[in-house]
């Protein structure tokens, strides 16, 4: 049989599908690319903020699942809603990519220690982030996909654009990069940096089982399983600064550093967990988020809600 793989139709969205097309041609597979447009692709004169819905870049490909069209959707982990319809299922997650932050330039002397530079980004935990640490800096909206960004760039709507290195590094722009930001204090959005799989829950269990075979890094898996409960606990989603970063090392540790920044970057709650047992990790999220929440986390999303009205 065919495996029909819905997808964003932005460069980067298909490079992912294809990297997804070839394990499971690996694995034995035929597969078949179903391009889409979602509506976080459609809208572009307002930020994800403001569009307001959630799975602005998940949904149209969630019905093509729900349809029986398509078998699987291949989605930026990043990008997928904290809570998932009871009909669907994330199958697997791909081994992660270097989860990092990065400033994109074209000028080769740029530095963000300058005063008055314009950041470029459309992530509002980015720019509250930016606000607590490079204060003299200001930003700008930044939406479309990594071409457009970067022809905004050189236009000079901005000095430098802040995005995720996974992007940058598939498209081929690391001769760009000026600056990479530490992850301990620009920590990433949940699930940053992988790619993640998602079925309907109706699928064959045989085929789902080879299909995760096929496709899951495990240890991946673990860490996102700790992000995305963390998240969810949050009620967070990409218009709400939180951060949440899992990592799981030989021994077997999952240590997970979450917390929240207010959209001034002035207040900021931060916890940083560890549990011996990977099969806790959902657990761990929880504990982690329960703790950011009850430190000031609720006052922070409570600012953030009203100031939205």
């Amino acid at each position: 049989m065919t495996i029909r793989l819905a997808t964003r139709a932005s460069r980067l969205a298909l490079w992912q599908t294809e990297h997804v097309a070839s394990l499971l041609h690996a694995a034995g597979f035929v597969t078949e690319i179903v391009p889409m447009q979602t509506t976080g692709d459609a809208v572009q004169d307002r930020s994800l903020a403001k569009i307001g819905a959630k799975g602005v870049f998940t949904e149209e490909l969630e019905v093509s699942l729900r349809r029986g069209e398509t078998h699987l959707a291949v989605h930026s982990a990043k990008d997928v809603q904290s809570s998932i319809p009871r009909d669907l299922e994330l199958l697997a997650f791909l081994e992660r990519e270097r989860v990092n932050d990065v400033v994109l330039s074209f000028n080769e002397q740029f530095s963000l220690d300058k005063p008055g530079v314009v950041l470029g980004t459309s992530s509002t935990r980015r720019k509250a982030q930016l606000r607590r640490f490079y204060p003299q800096a200001s930003t700008a909206e930044a939406r479309g996909n990594l071409q457009t960004r970067l022809r905004k760039l050189e236009e000079g709507q901005f000095d430098a654009l802040v995005l995720a290195y996974a992007g940058v590094h598939r498209m081929g722009y690391d001769h760009l990069v000026r600056h990479v930001l530490p992850a301990d204090q620009f920590v990433p959005a949940t699930g940053q940096g992988s790619i993640a799989i998602e079925c309907a829950e109706s699928l064959d269990e045989t085929l789902k089982a080879q299909l995760k075979a096929a496709l899951d890094h495990p240890a991946t898996h673990t860490c996102l399983v700790a992000e995305r409960a963390f998240l969810h606990t949050m009620e967070g989603g990409c218009s709400i600064p939180s951060f949440a970063l899992a990592t799981l090392n030989e021994k077997g540790t999952l240590c997970l550093h979450g917390g929240l920044i207010s959209l001034s970057g002035e207040e900021y709650v931060e916890d940083i967990q560890q549990t011996e047992t990977a099969a806790d990790a959902h657990a761990l999220g929880v504990s982690v988020a329960d703790s950011v929440l009850g430190r000031g986390g609720r006052e922070i999303l409570a600012s953030i809600r009203e100031h939205r009205g």
